[in-house]
């Protein structure tokens, strides 16, 4: 299943989550011109390496700083390929808008920010023995989706589905395609615990951490002068399958 579009109109033009679109596409582009040994080393050093936290003397013998901070915050702007940083662009670019409106953007920023923070804690605390950088926005993502999801429980998705070769569309509960997707996450992180081999190289629990993060947090960075707007024609899809008016 891939999103296409919900039915809630933005408010006001989205700048600080272009803005944090803006700067994981260049920073992508910079990966893009660096050379194999240095990107793996970028993603080394700026990428989340769990061993770096609960085995620091481990950690330093892989020449990499002992607890440091800021690959927490780094690793949410880079991607590993473009699969990767199309399908979480595109995801940030369906549910942001809607979640900024309703924080303002300064919050915003730091209520994902904060998102993908939890989430790379969530990664360390399931993956504690991993020396494998993890890196991408999908945790900080999540967290956006879980606001949406408490924020806007009668939305609508647009979802394409291809069946052999052929694009079907279906309307679908925004509800019912997130709550979908994070019990993907939480039975596809069990699966990789039980059998690490398979997982894929997907950090399944940052992303459930980060969903669960953004639904239970999300209130606190609300504009409090617009707690809970109305959306009047949240039930359509907007611009796409929208019946014509019978006369």
């Amino acid at each position: 299943m891939f999103p296409i579009q919900d039915s809630i109109p933005r408010r006001s033009p989205p700048l600080m989550n272009w803005a944090i679109m803006a700067a994981c596409g260049i920073v992508f582009l910079f990966e893009l011109s660096l050379p194999p040994h240095l990107l793996e080393r970028l993603f080394y050093m700026f990428g989340v390496v769990p061993v770096r936290y609960t085995h620091p003397d481990f950690a330093a013998s892989l020449g990499l700083a002992p607890k440091a901070a800021l690959p927490l915050f780094t690793c949410m702007f880079l991607h590993g390929g473009w699969v990767h940083i199309i399908g979480n662009m595109w995801t940030l670019w369906i549910f942001g808008d809607n979640v900024e409106d309703e924080m303002g953007p300064l919050r915003y920023l730091l209520f994902y920010l904060f998102c993908g923070l939890v989430a790379s804690f969530v990664h360390i605390y399931t993956n504690p023995t991993s020396t494998v950088p993890t890196i991408g926005a999908s945790g900080a993502i999540a967290g956006v989706m879980g606001a949406y999801y408490v924020l806007f429980p009668r939305a609508r998705i647009i979802l394409m589905i291809p069946i052999f070769f052929f694009p079907f569309f279906f309307d679908v509960p925004a509800v019912f395609y997130l709550a979908f997707w994070f019990l993907e996450q939480v039975f596809s992180g069990t699966f990789s615990l039980l059998a690490p081999s398979q997982g894929g190289g997907i950090a399944f629990w940052a992303h459930a951490g980060g969903f669960v993060c953004g639904m239970l947090t999300h209130r606190l960075f609300l504009r409090k002068e617009v707690y809970r707007r109305r959306y009047p024609d949240h039930n359509r899809p907007w611009g796409m399958l929208v019946p014509r008016d019978r006369y």
